[in-house]
């Protein structure tokens, strides 16, 4: 058979079971990411003749992760609108902050120690680990309102830029072997290069925002704007990238504008956007869990557990600091474990697979990041399944 038939053969039979997974996952009121990556872990587990039966190049996966990341950055921040955010978004603000610093000190502290991984791929992880995707779990809550899932959604809407940005930038340090003596010297060296990436991310953002939402404002077309939408994401990475800009920064700024500019039928194209970036989510999180072999070991669930509790301890200290008294400690505990990992972090992992031969360490990173995704689904399962505990009617709004 054909090699091309045979890829789109497994990435329909992918989706075919996605979707499948998707229904099942609704009826039993359990977010379909976990249904996804046990999908994808099967499908690693099955072999015909000795070989995966399921298996794809390595220039299809990192194709399909920049795809996904590109429309999962511009979603999420196009949704972004500075305008409507006030004096009661800045705690949110804070939480993102603090949660990010105290991560990449104590988790990368105790991730370094436990897993004898060198410091800077421990500050990879970390940074990853400060995203959150709360809307992974929102559908369980049946349309609830409440301040303190508002603020989690504006976290996730902030942080989401953060932790797609960080870690390709700690792996652009990692690449190029600074050691403990010369650390100074090399970091110095990067800067120039460092800002010659958000220089030009920045500025083809911005061109590429003016030369197609001018357009955009004055006419639509059902057909071509919202094509047009993944056009100017994917042509904003490329150029962003062979200007040696950063492509993620470049994509953050085009979204951040078409959130902030007017735009005819604004409403729809998100939808649209939304509905492209749900069927790369369901490619992504099966591959993650096909391509991820986990080693589940008792030593493994020990150490990773122990690790996922840490990152609870720092949340909480982190909502705490944020918050100052805002919340009750009810409140405080809903906020701090509803704090799901999502397909932002599941992309960026999803591309970092494809650095094991660079830097063999990042396998520990990506197995571990495997295991946070799937404890955090979990805890926030039980927790939004049991929130009338932690979230009293009478204070909803």
């Amino acid at each position: 058979m054909n090699e091309s038939l045979v890829y789109l053969g497994y990435i329909g039979m992918i989706l075919f079971f996605g979707i499948l997974t998707t229904i099942f996952s609704k009826k039993m009121k359990i977010p379909n990411i976990l249904f996804l990556i046990v999908l994808g872990i099967i499908l690693g587990q099955v072999h015909y003749k000795g070989a995966p039966l399921v298996a794809f190049p390595e220039v299809f996966i990192v194709s399909i992760g920049i795809l996904a990341l590109v429309m999962i950055v511009f979603d999420s921040t196009s949704r972004f609108k500075l305008k409507e955010f006030d004096q009661d978004s800045m705690p949110a603000i804070e939480l993102t902050g603090i949660f990010l610093i105290m991560s990449m000190i104590f988790l990368t502290l105790a991730t370094h120690y436990l897993y004898d991984v060198p410091i800077l791929i421990a500050l990879l992880f970390s940074a990853l680990m400060a995203g959150t995707a709360p809307d992974v779990v929102l559908t369980l809550l049946q349309g609830m309102k409440h301040k303190a899932l508002q603020f989690l959604e504006v976290e996730a809407i902030i942080n989401t830029p953060l932790i797609v940005i960080l870690p390709f930038i700690i792996i652009e340090f990692a690449l190029t072997g600074i050691s403990s003596e010369s650390i100074t010297t090399q970091f110095i060296d990067q800067i120039l290069p460092f800002l010659q990436q958000i220089v030009a991310g920045i500025g083809v953002g911005i061109l590429v925002g003016i030369i197609i939402f001018k357009v955009m404002r004055k006419q639509y077309s059902t057909l071509l704007s919202p094509l047009s939408i993944i056009v100017a994401a994917l042509l904003t990475y490329v150029m962003a990238e062979a200007l040696e800009g950063s492509g993620v920064l470049a994509v953050t700024t085009l979204g951040l504008f078409f959130g902030s500019v007017y735009v005819k039928h604004k409403g729809e194209l998100q939808e649209f956007s939304s509905f492209f970036s749900y069927a790369l989510e369901i490619l992504v999180f099966v591959l993650i869990g096909l391509l991820i072999r986990v080693s589940f070991t008792a030593q493994f669930f020990v150490y990773s557990i122990g690790l996922f509790i840490l990152m609870v301890i720092i949340r909480y200290f982190s909502i705490l600091m944020a918050f100052r008294g805002q919340f009750s400690l009810r409140e405080r505990l809903f906020m701090t474990l509803n704090a799901p990992k999502g397909i932002a972090v599941a992309s960026v992992t999803f591309l970092l697979t494809t650095f094991q031969a660079q830097i063999p360490d990042i396998t520990k990173i990506t197995d571990l990041t495997l295991a946070f995704i799937l404890y955090s689904i979990i805890v926030s399962s039980i927790v939004a399944r049991y929130s009338k505990y932690f979230i009293h009617k009478d204070i909803m709004k």
